[in-house]
């Protein structure tokens, strides 16, 4: 990627609040795989939390910025990224593949965790996205069968892949496109899509911690009344 092209997209990921936190976790990181904190990173908050503007034109647009790009689901169902995956609904998005021995597996039985801290009433307004970056081997009935592996089979969490420019725009917009299907990032990205508010959250953060911010998702934005 040329210097213009990835000024322009830091500037379109800050819009959205998706920019990459710096020490941002990598899948080499065993750190992150087994769920200790780096010594240096171990005073850092579990979430950054960023609120971007409010929606305008262009790349400040939700629904512009991710497109409606074509993915498949783990049941061979084709989706457009935005209007059927992200739209108005409060999101946990992670990268996997399915051949992934360490970090993937265990970050995804990690969030079974978050998803029974929620409680079923919280639980059933948050939509877990898990993405492949290895779309070329993860098949639809590939991401099924890891799901049901590891206890992901659940209400509300779809795991997509699909054609693999297609699968690699949709990782560059959420800046979570790694050199290779084991290079992506293991940062956790949870966001209410209609009101713009994102947290970036590490892997090695607690479940209930993590269910926390989530449960701050799907309550509404409180109005703030103006004086005269």
């Amino acid at each position: 990627m040329n210097a213009a092209r990835r000024t322009l997209l830091l500037a379109s990921l800050a819009a959205l609040g998706l920019a990459a936190a710096p020490g941002a976790f990598a899948h080499g990181d065993k750190h992150a795989e087994h769920g200790a904190a780096p010594a240096a990173a171990s005073a850092q908050p579990a979430a950054q939390v960023v609120t971007p503007p409010a929606t305008g034109g262009g790349t400040h647009d939700a629904r512009a910025y991710f497109t409606d790009t074509e993915l498949v689901d783990q049941n061979g169902r084709k989706v457009q990224f935005y209007s059927d995956v992200l739209k108005d609904r409060v999101v946990m998005l992670n990268v996997v593949y399915t051949n992934c021995k360490d970090a993937c597996p265990l970050i995804t039985r990690k969030l079974k965790e978050v998803r029974d801290a929620l409680g079923e009433e919280a639980a059933r307004k948050v939509h877990f996205i898990s993405i492949s970056s290895d779309p070329l081997n993860d098949t639809p009935a590939s991401l099924k069968a890891f799901a049901a592996k590891n206890e992901a089979d659940n209400p509300n969490w779809i795991f997509l892949t699909g054609d693999k420019a297609r699968v690699d725009f949709v990782l560059s917009r959420l800046g979570q496109l790694g050199s290779s299907a084991e290079e992506h990032s293991t940062l956790l990205i949870a966001g209410d899509v209609a009101t713009k508010r994102w947290n970036k959250i590490r892997p090695d953060a607690p479940p209930p911690a993590i269910a926390e911010r989530l449960k701050v998702l799907t309550e509404p934005v409180a109005k703030v009344s103006m004086g005269r």
